[in-house]
């Protein structure tokens, strides 16, 4: 039976809806971590530094993908929610274009700056500069495509299509798996063969759902057509997806502090760490953003609805949600640390030491992290980007900074891992109060 966004949602029904998200999102993080995983157990310790360390540059330059997504998907469900379709879907076509037209402008922008910020970024030894030049040349080469591809993903789900999205994501992570193995392990091309088959994913992920959105006999509720620039609609995107704006600079901003950090107490080995760690991270707060990207469009459409006793419903179940997964993701990242340690680095005793310690410190962070992201995440749904923006950037940007930079004075490298967990925490703090004061307004507690 197809579930639609106006319907009434119990457990059932909602784990149903964001289930195709929730797997896209975990299936999507999972086929990204094989290029750091060939990459390491092939190609060297050094080039997987060299990766980790150039990764979160590009993800900078590529965080207004996530913004037109996650900020277009809020109009866009809102718009239909008040029975607009016409409207919504050129909104739809509109953000559509203006990802392809960004993500040009970045990728030239991005190929000409790689070799100055690597040397910025504290690359060091010709072998380690070279290969930051190489991986992220080549990615930011592909950048228009994987704009498209997180767009598609989100509007997928307010399209009532979830498992379009899903699948998409797993012909393009099939994809992306197969020429790991064929470029890296078969044809021995290194790092160029890991970004190669990273953008090449990335163009399947972006050209299917252009082709299923053109179809003259698409069904969804949404369809690609004539897209007219309408400046308060871009405006209110931007406003809306803010917070996912600033969460992926700000995240990426201080994970560049985490290298810069962690070169200073660990040098290379802490760089490699640190990769290790997100990598495993990236797993399971995949699980919660997932979940959050599902249930966005559904509370979007209901408050266009002012359908304040299904807004109710889904923040109670969303919260209970949150806690049991967030803590059960603790529990088994604890449970898994040594394997996930030793997929990346067992070939190196102290190295995996080193990285299972992080590991295991940084789980406690679980417990909190999916209420942060969810709060975020519902503001931004609710179309209020400024609150969102606010949870976000206390999370992302003035917790994490602090906790890093005074903590691993005290507690050394410690110090470094417990910051994750620490800020975790804070915002928690920030995010419960932005939730009181605001539940009055949008009847939803």
């Amino acid at each position: 039976m197809k579930i639609q966004l106006s319907d009434h949602f119990n457990y059932k029904k909602l784990m149903r809806f964001v289930f195709p998200s929730v797997a896209m999102m975990v299936f999507g993080s999972i086929y990204g971590i094989v290029d750091g995983l060939f990459v390491s157990n092939i190609v060297g310790k050094t080039p997987f530094a060299a990766l980790n360390l150039i990764y979160p540059f590009i993800a900078v330059l590529s965080a207004l993908g996530f913004m037109i997504g996650s900020g277009g998907n809020a109009i866009v469900s809102k718009t239909l929610g008040e029975g607009k379709k016409d409207k919504a879907n050129e909104y739809f076509s509109m953000l559509i274009y203006v990802s392809l037209v960004l993500g040009i402008i970045i990728a030239a922008v991005g190929i000409i700056t790689v070799r100055p910020v690597a040397l910025l970024l504290g690359a060091e030894g010709e072998a380690m500069i070279e290969s930051c030049v190489i991986y992220g040349s080549i990615i930011f080469a592909g950048i228009p495509f994987f704009m498209l591809q997180n767009a598609f993903q989100i509007f997928f789900i307010t399209a009532e299509r979830p498992n379009y999205g899903f699948y998409t994501t797993i012909a393009a992570g099939c994809g992306n798996m197969f020429l790991d193995w064929l470029f890296i392990a078969v044809f021995e091309w290194g790092i160029a063969g890991a970004a190669l088959a990273t953008i090449s994913s990335q163009f399947i992920g972006a050209v299917i759902p252009v082709v299923y959105f053109l179809r003259p006999h698409n069904s969804s509720l949404l369809r690609l057509g004539k897209g007219p620039f309408v400046w308060k609609a871009f405006w209110k995107t931007c406003t809306n997806g803010s917070s996912e704006f600033v969460s992926c600079i700000s995240g990426n901003l201080v994970a560049i502090l985490y290298n810069f950090q962690l070169m200073r107490f660990a040098g290379e080995n802490g760089v490699a760490a640190y990769g290790v760690l997100m990598y495993a991270n990236w797993i399971f707060i995949a699980i919660l953003f997932g979940y959050v990207t599902g249930a966005a469009p559904i509370i979007g459409y209901h408050f266009g609805a002012e359908n304040h006793a299904e807004l109710k419903n889904l923040f109670k179940k969303s919260m209970i949600i949150m806690g049991i997964s967030g803590t059960a993701l603790a529990l088994l990242t604890v449970i898994f640390a040594d394997l996930l340690s030793g997929i990346f680095v067992g070939y190196d005793p102290v190295l995996f030491e080193l990285t299972k310690r992080a590991v295991i410190i940084s789980a406690i962070a679980f417990v909190f992290v999916g209420f942060n992201i969810f709060a975020s995440g519902f503001f931004t749904a609710l179309n209020n980007g400024l609150v969102s923006a606010v949870v976000a950037f206390f999370r992302t940007v003035v917790f994490q900074v602090a906790a890093v930079l005074i903590l691993p004075e005290f507690m050394e490298i410690d110090g470094i891992w417990w910051s994750m967990v620490v800020a975790e925490m804070l915002s928690l703090v920030i995010a419960t109060g932005c939730l009181i004061k605001f539940k009055d307004k949008y009847h939803y507690a």
